[in-house]
């Protein structure tokens, strides 16, 4: 996998998402990565925290703001292995993120079920880049919970 491409970076966001699994946690992760440096990693943490809003995408945005100094992320790129809920990509829109990469669609919570984009406009949308692993990850996660 080559150093600084999306599958490398989607990868690292793929890592996260295990930590959230193996923390009981839903198994989603997210990086946030500016000029070809990771500049922030986070996993699901709604469970540990106590806290509805602790997405990996907003524990990422956080943590991409405080290590640049800066409310606004229109440099980087945000990496996640699902796609963002309505909060997050909320949080996106005012973070003005570069670009948004996610893995796996939400078919039940996600952004693009709105009608209309809730996304900055000037941010770029990949979506599918691991989606099997991370949905297969989803469903294993909640298929043990059920059991």
């Amino acid at each position: 996998m080559e150093l600084y491409s999306d599958a490398y970076f989607m990868n690292e966001a793929y890592k996260q998402a295990q930590i959230a699994f193996d923390d009981e946690e839903v198994p989603v992760g997210a990086v946030v990565v500016c000029r070809n440096k990771i500049i922030a990693r986070a996993h699901n943490q709604t469970e540990k925290l106590r806290d509805v809003t602790a997405h990996a995408e907003i524990l990422a945005i956080t943590a991409a703001a405080n290590a640049l100094g800066s409310k606004y992320l229109p440099e980087c790129k945000l990496y996640v292995t699902l796609e963002p809920c309505i909060m997050c990509a909320g949080a996106g829109f005012w973070a003005q993120l570069g670009e948004l990469h996610f893995a796996a669609n939400d078919p039940k919570r996600g952004f693009s079920l709105l009608e209309k984009n809730i996304l900055h406009p000037k941010t770029k949308v990949f979506k599918g880049l691991m989606a099997k692993e991370s949905k297969d990850l989803l469903d294993f996660f909640f298929k043990k919970l059920r059991n």
